[in-house]
C-alpha cells in the first residue's frame, strides 16, 4: 500500500483525532504504536461484507509494534506480526454464538495469557446492552475495547473506527488515538460520543 495521506479531520481534541475517509488512503493511522480494531471480517450476518478486502489490505499494511483485532474464528487476520494470544469476548445475552475472538499480535513474539471478558452485546431496545447502543450494527462496548487497549502501549490506531468505541476507550484511559471512518454517518456518531467526556458504566 502506498503511504499517501488523505482524508479530512472530522473531530479532534487533546487525545483523539478522527479522520473521515478511506483508511487505505487516509494513512495517518499507520504512524501509531498499536492497532486495536473491529474491522469488517468474514461473517454470516452480512455486515459490511463489501469492506472485507479493504480490511485485509489495511491489516497487511500494518507494521507497528502490536495489534489486537476482532476477526472470524475460521481464519487468522492477515497481520504480519507474531501471534501471541487469542482473547475471547463472552456475550451472555446472545443466542447462538455467544463469543467473539480478538487476535493479539506483538513484535516481541512473547506468548501472552489468553484472556476472557464477559460483557453484554449492544443492541437497540431495552434491557442490558441497550444503554450504550448508538445505532451501529456491529458496535463494540467501550469497556470491551478498553480491555483490549490496555493490553498495549502508546498511541492507538483504529482504521475502521465505526461508532468510535476504540477511540472513546483510549481517551478514557488517557491514551492518544487516531481513527479513520469511511462513513460520515458514523463519524458523526463517534464525534458526538467523544465530545461528551462521560464515563461508561460497566
Amino acid at each position: 500500500m502506498n503511504r499517501t495521506v488523505a482524508g479530512s479531520v472530522y473531530y479532534q481534541d487533546d487525545y483523539v483525532t478522527l479522520y473521515h475517509g478511506d483508511c487505505l488512503h487516509s494513512t495517518q493511522w499507520l504512524d501509531a504504536d498499536t492497532l486495536v480494531s473491529d474491522p469488517p471480517y468474514p461473517n454470516n450476518a452480512g455486515h459490511f461484507v463489501d469492506g472485507i478486502q479493504a480490511a485485509r489490505d489495511a491489516l497487511t499494511a500494518w507494521h507497528g509494534g502490536s495489534a489486537v483485532i476482532f476477526w472470524s474464528e475460521m481464519e487468522r487476520p492477515p497481520v504480519s506480526l507474531p501471534l501471541v494470544a487469542v482473547h475471547i469476548w463472552h456475550r451472555p445475552n446472545v443466542n447462538g454464538k455467544p463469543y467473539e475472538p480478538a487476535y493479539h499480535f506483538d513484535r516481541d513474539g512473547k506468548k501472552r495469557r489468553s484472556e476472557v471478558t464477559r460483557h453484554t452485546f449492544l443492541h437497540s431496545g431495552v434491557g442490558p446492552g441497550s444503554y450504550e447502543y448508538a445505532g451501529h450494527p456491529t458496535q463494540k462496548p467501550v469497556n470491551v475495547m478498553a480491555w483490549l487497549v490496555q493490553m498495549s502501549a502508546g498511541t492507538v490506531a483504529d482504521p475502521f473506527a465505526g461508532s468510535g468505541s476504540t477511540l472513546v476507550a483510549a481517551k478514557l484511559l488517557g491514551r492518544r488515538a487516531i481513527g479513520v471512518e469511511i462513513d460520515e454517518r458514523y463519524c458523526e456518531v463517534a464525534a458526538g460520543r467523544l465530545s461528551q467526556d462521560v464515563l461508561v458504566e460497566p
